[in-house]
């Protein structure tokens, strides 16, 4: 404990980092808050009146951009109804249960595998590939935490302030041979699908993201890059163009969106709308793309910023 303390006082970040999970944080202002994380997560103070970089315009699209039709775009469960009607109910992952409780959840009778996530919030998700190895009281453990928390603190998303938390449950989606499927994230500037990033290695625990144009050449966006030779490759998806069509049917309403799919036995699913990618503090990315996607955000007049909207 000790030597934790000891490399937290050296490590400021991490100080800062700790207090706003733990919530020391949550009555500052919206702009206030993001702008004490960006600042001392990206190293530099954001410019939110005339943002130029990604970074920066995604956090005016957090506090300017405000629409009520967001809220059900990033809830999990509501947002099912939106995909089935634009694009089709064949590409939702079936639904097993929606609860407003962990006690509710009836574990005795969920399937051998199956997957248990928050409508309300980002990450956490609970993967069971075999239910009698389910340690189902730290589980439900988790799951309480889950409820508890409001999302929106953490990021200032502000569409997260606003949904009902629930647990819901999704039928386990592997591979064939037992692999965990590699998850497609496309992103995409006013309606414009611009590249598509893959996540590999989550299996292990050992995530890692790599970024791909459309004809599926490999481009060094991430500072680790930099030692990647050029013609690195993972294999490529067998409906890429399909992906495609389907980002720029999801995104079009949007100044920036990144669209999450999934492809699983030569089928493609739907993930989720990110509208806030990497809640707008991505230390991955180099500056120079940080500056560059920054240009292709064409941010619209939107409205009066209005922390205290009621909807």
């Amino acid at each position: 404990m000790l030597k934790k303390m000891i490399r937290a006082a050296r490590e400021p970040k991490r100080i800062i980092n700790h207090m706003a999970y733990k919530g020391f944080f949550d009555k500052l202002s919206d702009e206030k808050y993001i702008k004490l994380m960006f600042t001392t997560k990206l190293g530099y103070y954001p410019n939110l009146k005339q943002p130029s970089t990604y970074n920066e315009k995604i956090q005016w699209l957090k506090l300017n951009d405000r629409k009520e039709e967001y809220i059900n775009l990033v809830d999990k469960y509501e947002v099912r109804e939106y995909i089935k009607n634009l694009i089709g109910e064949e590409y939702l992952i079936p639904l097993i249960g929606v609860w407003e409780s962990v006690d509710e959840i009836p574990f005795d009778k969920l399937p051998k595998q199956f997957v248990l996530k928050g409508t309300h919030n980002s990450g956490g998700v609970i993967v069971c590939s075999d239910k009698e190895r389910l340690d189902i009281e730290k589980t439900k453990q988790s799951l309480y935490k889950t409820l508890k928390r409001n999302y929106y603190y953490q990021g200032r998303e502000w569409p997260y302030k606003f949904i009902k938390p629930r647990i819901i449950c999704e039928k386990y989606m592997g591979e064939s041979d037992g692999r965990v499927p590699e998850d497609y994230k496309i992103i995409c500037f006013n309606g414009e699908p611009q590249n598509i990033m893959v996540c590999t290695g989550r299996e292990t625990g050992n995530v890692k993201y790599y970024f791909f144009d459309f004809d599926w050449n490999f481009l060094p966006y991430n500072r680790v890059d930099v030692n990647t030779p050029k013609d690195f490759t993972l294999p490529k998806p067998k409906n890429l163009e399909k992906m495609k069509e389907l980002a720029e049917i999801l995104s079009k309403p949007y100044d920036l969106s990144r669209i999450d799919l999934y492809e699983i036995e030569g089928k493609i699913y739907f993930g989720e709308v990110t509208l806030y990618p990497a809640s707008g503090i991505d230390i991955d990315i180099t500056k120079e793309i940080d500056k560059q996607w920054g240009s292709k955000i064409n941010l619209k007049e939107l409205g009066t910023y209005n922390e205290n909207v009621k909807l």
